[in-house]
């Protein structure tokens, strides 16, 4: 079975294709960012990307992201390695406490800001329910969330 992760071909054993895609990327692929919370697609600590949707690598088969472009927290910034808005403003801002949904927050968040520009308090709100902060930083993670939509459309931090 192939995948293509982060704009690169992996060729995976086909016996694998019945197990989650998080364990693919993580132990057969090294890719560790997506993490392990709840293994039921209720905290979002998964969040990856198939063809700019976000969905919960826990619970999504290997087989159903075959043919179709996985994005992981590894390869949302350029190919230069330049990191994504969001990442940047993640660091600049502490958002993170633990860290450990951190991944899933961004991920879900760089899905928003595609179809979302300028996302309200309350589309943010309604984009990132599903991902779980046990920390609280959801008042951090809302202003980072400002700032990179404030960069990507041209204008200042918030």
């Amino acid at each position: 079975m192939k995948l293509t992760i982060n704009g690169k071909e992996h060729t995976v054993a086909d016996s694998e294709s019945a197990t989650p895609l998080l364990w693919v990327l993580r132990d057969h692929l090294g890719l560790v960012g997506a993490k392990y919370g709840c293994g039921v697609a209720q905290c979002g600590a998964c969040t990856v990307h198939l063809n700019g949707t976000p969905v919960r690598s826990c619970v999504t088969p290997a087989a159903a992201a075959a043919g179709k472009a996985i994005t992981t927290i590894e390869g949302l910034g350029n190919a230069k390695g330049q990191l994504h808005v969001l990442q940047e403003v993640w660091i600049e801002q502490d958002v993170a406490q633990c860290g450990y949904c951190q991944a899933g927050q961004i991920m879900s968040a760089a899905a928003l800001l595609k179809q979302n520009p300028k996302p309200t308090d309350a589309d943010i709100d309604s984009a990132l329910s599903g991902n779980l902060c046990r920390c609280g930083t959801y008042i951090r993670i809302r202003k980072a969330i400002h700032t990179a939509a404030a960069r990507l459309n041209g204008g200042t931090a918030v």
